[in-house]
């Protein structure tokens, strides 16, 4: 008679266990609370008035959010995605309105950073890392359906394949990217002006990341030039 077998260890994890809570909200209002705060920080030519209203409108929609689905991110509710678009469109609007307001005064020699070269890295300086947390946020949103849907079955349908998702003994098996790793993406696509290590496989996040490496090359390109003819 052979040796009885041991107690029965827990099963192993799956990929769809390992995500089924859901990432935390903090990484997420972190950027928005730094992105509102970002928008008062431009000069009275570039926010929308009066000064409170972008923050004021991202804080309460947060809010929103966050007591809906307060703890992890794992409600799948249509109010909430549509609650979260439209943080993240006001966001992308304000910033806009910023960044061609920028753009125009370049194109235009405005006398607004006529000799302040400072005061015109700092603006344009505003307006690329707000595009960036903007990307991230759309990037973080639209990826499989959102957090949420993420939390449940998270490797459905990709939008993005990042490394940690390949075979690798550097990443849990059941590993699912949070917003800190869509930030990344956005940043890297801003500063580098290309893909890096994640692949977008889907033709709109082609097109989304697109959209953002040509707002910032614009941004960048004619803000440094401006800044470099003034201080000439």
């Amino acid at each position: 008679m052979g040796p009885s077998p041991g107690p029965a260890g827990p099963p192993p994890a799956t990929p769809d266990r390992a995500a089924v809570r859901g990432e935390h909200w903090w990484p997420v209002a972190v950027a928005i609370a730094t992105a509102a705060l970002l928008h008062v920080a431009l000069p009275a030519a570039y926010r929308l008035d009066p000064v409170w209203v972008v923050p004021v409108v991202l804080m309460t929609l947060l809010a929103a959010l966050i007591m809906g689905d307060p703890g992890r991110i794992d409600r799948r509710k249509t109010w909430l995605r549509v609650v979260t678009e439209a943080l993240i469109a006001f966001l992308t609007a304000a910033n806009l309105y910023a960044g061609v307001r920028l753009v125009a005064d370049i194109l235009t020699n405005d006398k607004v950073f006529a000799d302040n070269a400072t005061g015109l890295l700092a603006t344009g300086g505003v307006t690329w890392a707000t595009n960036v947390i903007a990307f991230a946020l759309w990037y973080w949103d639209l990826d499989r359906g959102g957090a949420a849907a993420r939390a449940h079955r998270p490797f459905a349908n990709p939008a993005f394949v990042f490394p940690e998702m390949q075979p690798t003994a550097y990443a849990p098996a059941g590993w699912v990217p949070e917003f800190t790793d869509y930030l990344a993406l956005a940043f890297w696509t801003a500063t580098a002006v290309s893909p890096t290590d994640v692949s977008a496989i889907k033709r709109w996040a082609k097109l989304l990341m697109m959209v953002e490496a040509a707002a910032s090359l614009i941004v960048a390109t004619l803000v440094i030039a401006r800044a470099i003819n003034i201080l000439q």
